[in-house]
């Protein structure tokens, strides 16, 4: 009778613990999840920020190579225009 009530009060606890187990394993895994989502979207951000001073800096390279070639040009031009006046 002792082994029936012992072997009895063993499968309770191990069955109440096995429930418990899978409610703090699906805690772990949304919390996880809920992380990691958030650490994409904070990457995102990041990456965006990033291209986005990228493509300032880019503009402002090419517009600066933009107006000393335009200035070369000029020059060059008024070069050409002297040496054909003499």
């Amino acid at each position: 009778m002792k082994n029936l009530f012992l072997s009895l009060a063993l499968v309770t606890v191990m069955v109440s613990c096995k429930e418990e187990t899978k409610e703090k394993l699906d805690a772990a895994k949304d919390a996880v999840t809920e992380e990691m989502k958030n650490n994409i979207d904070s990457a995102k951000i990041k990456a965006a920020i990033e291209l986005d001073s990228l493509k300032q800096k880019t503009k402002s390279k090419v517009d600066s190579l933009k107006v000393k070639s335009a200035e070369q040009m000029e020059e060059t031009a008024k070069k050409l225009k002297e040496s054909v006046k003499k």
